[in-house]
C-alpha cells in the first residue's frame, strides 16, 4: 500500500480509472485547472507527463512547485501559476488533458460556472479530454435545499453549484464535445453527490 501511496498520491480514483485505460498516457501535456496543492499530480510528475497547473491560492501553488522539485526537477517553476479558472493564462488549444476535480461547484451563478467552464475548454486541445469531478443532484433531488438558481445547500452543510445529466449533457453539445464516459455519480451516504464528467473536445 505505501508503494502505491509513493507512486500516484492522493490521486482520485476516477482519475486513476482514465490512466488505467490508457486515456492519458506518458508524453501527454496535462493542465491541472485549480490543482491546489497537487494531489492528482504526483503519478503525472513522476512518469513523463509534461505537468501544468493553476490554483488562486498563492501558497497551494508554492507546495505543488515544492513537490515538482522534488520528484521533477527539469520542470520549470512557471509550469504552476496563480490564476482563476475563469482568467487563467494558458494559451488556447494548450493541452491534451484538462483536469478540473472539485471546482466548477463553486461557482456562484450561472455566469460564473460558464466563464469557468469556458476558462478551462479554451485551453483544451481539439481532441483533447476534459476530466471534471462536481457536485451534482443526481439520486438525491429532494435533499438539496434550493438557495437561489442552482446554488444549494447540501445534506452535509456546505452550499455547491449543483448540475444535473439534463445539464452535463446539454453543456457537453453546446461545447462541441462528446462523452468518453457515461456520467457517473457517487452517492455518499445523506451527504453529497459526486459526479465524474468525462468529455472529449472535437478535433473541428
Amino acid at each position: 500500500m505505501s508503494d502505491l501511496r509513493e507512486q500516484f498520491g492522493e490521486i482520485d480514483i476516477y482519475l486513476f480509472d482514465q490512466i488505467h485505460r490508457g486515456r492519458i498516457r506518458p508524453g501527454m501535456r496535462v493542465l491541472d485547472a485549480g490543482c491546489g496543492r497537487g494531489r492528482n499530480l504526483v503519478y503525472f510528475l513522476k512518469t513523463g507527463y509534461e505537468v501544468y497547473g493553476f490554483d488562486p491560492d498563492p501558497a497551494s501553488i508554492e507546495a505543488v512547485r515544492r513537490l515538482a522539485r522534488e520528484v521533477a526537477p527539469h520542470l520549470p517553476a512557471d509550469n504552476f501559476r496563480t490564476g482563476r479558472v475563469e482568467q487563467n493564462s494558458f494559451p488556447d488549444d494548450f493541452a491534451d488533458v484538462v483536469l478540473c476535480n472539485t471546482v466548477l461547484h463553486f461557482a456562484e451563478d450561472d455566469e460564473q460556472f460558464e466563464a469557468m467552464l469556458r476558462g478551462v475548454w479554451r485551453v483544451l486541445k481539439p481532441g483533447g479530454m476534459l476530466f471534471c469531478r462536481l457536485a451534482s443532484s443526481i439520486g438525491m433531488e429532494q435533499r438539496m435545499q434550493p438557495i437561489t438558481g442552482r446554488r444549494h445547500l447540501m445534506p452535509d452543510g456546505t452550499e455547491r453549484y449543483l448540475v444535473d445529466e439534463a445539464f452535463l449533457v446539454d453543456y457537453t453539445r453546446r461545447l462541441g464535445g462528446e462523452l468518453l464516459d457515461p456520467i457517473k455519480t457517487t452517492v455518499v451516504q445523506d451527504m453529497r453527490c459526486m459526479t465524474t464528467w468525462v468529455v472529449r473536445r472535437s478535433q473541428n
